[in-house]
């Protein structure tokens, strides 16, 4: 997983969110758990796509947008490359307190 900084570079949003999932189910239960990160600070999603046989998943949080693909979707997207000039952001312990207390070790 990767979260790109594109403040300045994209008129749309500010943060990307970029990961691999595994299968359909992974990525929607990671979906899931975005959307659930994001409810106790009042950030929900604009929208939520995906495709028909579970290759991609998108949230539109407004100010951040994630992208959920399979290995090969990615790589065919290529939205790390794309977006290369990007800041890429740290955020293994950027978790917020609520999110850090209810994760499990």
């Amino acid at each position: 997983m990767v979260v790109l900084d594109v403040t300045g570079i994209s008129p749309i949003t500010d943060f990307l969110v970029i990961a691999t999932g595994t299968s359909p189910r992974q990525m929607n239960a990671a979906a899931d758990a975005a959307e659930e990160l994001g409810e106790p600070m009042n950030f929900r999603p604009l929208a939520r796509v995906g495709d028909s046989v579970g290759q991609w998943v998108v949230i539109d949080f407004v100010d951040a947008v994630v992208h959920l693909f399979n290995c090969d979707t990615r790589q065919y997207y290529d939205l790390d490359g794309l977006w290369g000039d990007a800041r890429k952001v740290e955020w293994r312990n950027a978790l917020p307190p609520v999110a850090s207390a209810t994760r499990k070790s």
